[in-house]
């Protein structure tokens, strides 16, 4: 007996005999991709057997039979890309089993029905390009197992039901090229998996609601062409892998929230023909686009550097109050008038008035807090104190020093205070504390830091004397070092003072603490922040790693848990390429960082700079390399005396920022290739003065 028909992918003429379906056990019809024609035989409305039908790309034609559905088991239905027209058969969904139903690219119409949205089994819906028409069921924007709804172009109207809360597995819904109106529910926010939401060319109105902002998958957001208004959320820096941004030809208003700018992987950005003002954000030079539209809207000011260039020149159209960068003036400059400058004197007296105000609270806020410090220093049974040394001085004793005046650094986490002790002794201490808007973020990284710097011993590793805590206030505790951070002696007019010899130094010294943290700890540790500004130099130079704020160990990062990674961490221009994209990170990381901070150290530039283009400093220094020769790349400020020395290790460090993970050496490797560095060997130099950018010893090899 007639079981399964499987007749697919060949050339097929004719159309499907009328009995076929009659057979009493036919489970299984599979003739897609032929070139069939007539009308599906009315005798699959009959079959009580029948689970699986794949007819797609035909040419069939006609209505699919009234009783499709209602006495059979169907599982699987896809009838796509044929002339099929007529309504979707109301008891379709009757056995009670159907899981996928398929019928994009036929000319289906009417409107959908009810009973579909009573088919709790249904894990995937499309119905794109067809003619359907009406209001989609309630209860099918809700369904429980459903993970793909695409209803693209077609005429579909009404709105969106706050019922989609329901479908828990819904991951992609496309309703592209309907008539949709109203707002987008809040409800839409408790779908934790949906991964991209389609709804251009609609009628959609109203704000965008904040509960988007919890949708952590979201990869594509399209909403072009709809009636959309208001501001633009501000905290979208929640939506860590989103890739796709079209709000494109809405009502917005409000300014370009700055926070897109820390998108990881948002690559399409289009915000054109909405009422935007305010400056284009710096921020979003740190993004890779590949289409960056701002085009008609009411932006003001300077472009960002990076933005100001040939490969952006269509982006910023129809904004008449932008300066142009490359041109250097706005072009829609005009002389002040009378008017005008009324306004501005009005300007500077609210400016004025502001900043008298700013200096009253100012006065304020810091008494207050140098009364908060007398109260914590006075409560002192309600303090945590953890030591990880043995302590010289008292725990209290540094209360005292948490004044403005004593402030030598501040960042995401807190501030940074500088405290001369009664032993003599002089620390430096982190303040986070929990009243911060970063409350969360502060304590996620007070909790890694201590995991992670309170358990190593190492003389590259800047030491953690203690932590103390108290409710949401919390305090580290670490030496003092001296000079400060690398990146700020480096990149300032003190540059000069580090010379060769010093700059070698602090590569070995922080090399050596890398070593350690890959290869002597248990588990590894990888810091995923290495940079210049996390290299601090005590009183003879030498250098520590710094800041683990988002270090995690190897067993963390490489687990199976889906949050281990959520977030991207590190620095723009330090991030190693395959980081920024899949978010998997390991030692490799940090080697690619490593090798960033050699090249700073032997060129005196910045890891991204406006005169590298769209290049940063990896590629810039091979680049030049390559067509210039090694004098356009090393430090002026450094001897030349040193010129073979200060080749070797210009070659580790590209071979450590190798775009290949593999090609990078260990760190261990690292520190002993450092420690071979001698002018005993020549670098190779070919007669025209270039050196290739992959010079290595006899025994070390790259993939160029």
């Amino acid at each position: 007996m007639l079981q399964r028909l499987d007749f697919a992918t060949n050339e097929l003429t004719g159309s499907i005999p009328q009995d076929l379906f009659d057979a009493p056990l036919l489970d299984s019809v599979h003739l897609y991709e032929n070139q069939l024609t007539g009308e599906i035989p009315l005798g699959v409305a009959r079959s009580r057997s029948l689970t699986d039908l794949r007819l797609f790309t035909n040419q069939l034609t006609g209505a699919l039979p009234a009783g499709f559905g209602r006495s059979s088991l169907l599982v699987f239905v896809d009838l796509s890309d044929n002339h099929l027209s007529g309504p979707v058969p109301a008891g379709i969904c009757d056995g009670g089993r159907l899981e996928q139903l398929l019928l994009l690219d036929n000319s289906l119409n009417g409107s959908l029905p009810e009973s579909l949205g009573r088919c709790r089994t249904l894990t995937r819906l499309r119905l794109a390009n067809n003619d359907l028409s009406g209001e989609v069921p309630d209860y099918l924007w809700g369904l429980p197992h459903v993970s793909l709804i695409e209803l693209s172009s077609n005429h579909f109207s009404g709105s969106i039901s706050p019922a989609i809360s329901t479908a828990a597995n819904l991951s992609k819904l496309d309703i592209f090229g309907n008539q949709f109106s109203g707002s987008i529910p809040p409800e839409i926010g408790a779908l934790s998996l949906l991964y991209e939401f389609s709804a251009g060319d609609n009628q959609l109105s109203g704000n965008l609601p904040s509960e988007l902002l919890n949708l952590a998958e979201l990869g594509k957001l399209d909403l072009h062409n709809n009636s959309l208004s208001g501001e633009l959320p501000k905290g979208v820096r929640s939506l860590q892998k989103l890739s796709e941004l079209n709000l494109a030809n809405n009502a917005f208003t409000g300014s370009i929230p700055p926070e897109l700018g820390d998108l990881p992987v948002l690559n399409y950005l289009d915000l054109s023909g909405n009422d935007l003002v305010g400056e284009v954000p710096v921020q979003l030079q740190n993004l890779k686009l590949n289409k960056l539209n701002l085009s008609y809207n009411k932006l003001s000011g300077p472009l960002p550097p990076l933005l100001a260039t040939n490969s952006y020149k269509t982006s910023f159209i129809g904004n008449p109050g932008l300066c142009s960068g490359m041109q250097g003036h706005c072009s829609g400059e005009k002389q002040l008038n009378h008017k005008s400058l009324n306004w501005l004197l009005r300007f500077m007296f609210i400016l004025a008035a502001f900043l008298l105000m700013a200096g009253v609270l100012w006065f304020y806020y810091k008494y207050k807090n140098l009364n908060s410090s007398s109260n914590l220093i006075t409560d002192k049974s309600k303090w945590t104190l953890t030591s990880f040394h043995k302590l010289g001085f008292s725990e209290y004793e540094i209360f005292g020093c948490l004044d403005e005046d004593n402030v030598i650094g501040s960042g995401a986490s807190g501030k940074v205070y500088k405290a001369e002790l009664s032993n003599g002794e002089v620390v430096a201490i982190k303040k986070l504390w929990g009243a911060s808007k970063l409350a969360n973020d502060s304590n996620d990284g007070f909790n890694a830091e201590v995991a992670t710097l309170g358990k190593i011993r190492h003389k590259n590793i800047v030491k953690l004397w203690c932590c103390c805590t108290y409710e949401d206030c919390k305090l580290l505790v670490y030496e003092y070092m001296a000079n400060g951070s690398l990146g700020d002696l480096l990149h300032s007019t003190k540059a000069g003072i580090l010379d060769w010899p010093i700059r070698y130094k602090i590569i070995l010294d922080a090399a050596e603490g890398l070593s350690y943290l890959h290869h002597d700890c248990v588990p590894a540790i990888v810091h995923r922040d290495v940079k210049s500004n996390n290299i601090l130099l005590d009183g003879e130079f030498g250098a520590k790693l710094a800041d683990f704020g988002v270090a995690k160990n190897v067993e963390a990062v490489t687990g199976k848990s889906p949050k281990s990674m959520s977030v991207i961490a590190g620095s723009c221009g330090y991030i190693a390429p395959e980081y920024a994209y899949t978010l998997r990170v390991n030692e490799k990381s940090d080697i690619y960082s490593f090798g960033v901070v050699i090249l700073e150290l032997v060129t005196g530039k910045l890891p991204v700079d406006p005169e590298f283009g769209e290049k940063d400093l990896v590629k810039w220094v091979c680049s030049t390399l390559e067509h210039k020769g090694v004098d356009n790349v090393i430090d002026p400020k450094l001897d030349l005396c040193f010129k073979e020395e200060i080749l070797k290790v210009l070659s580790i460090g590209i071979l450590c920022a190798s775009s290949l993970p593999i090609n990078r050496p260990s760190m261990r490797r690292v520190v002993t290739m450092l420690l071979d560095v001698s002018p005993v060997s020549k670098p190779k130099v070919s007669k025209d003065g270039k050196m290739s950018p992959y010079y290595f010893d006899d025994n070390d090899s790259v993939a160029g």
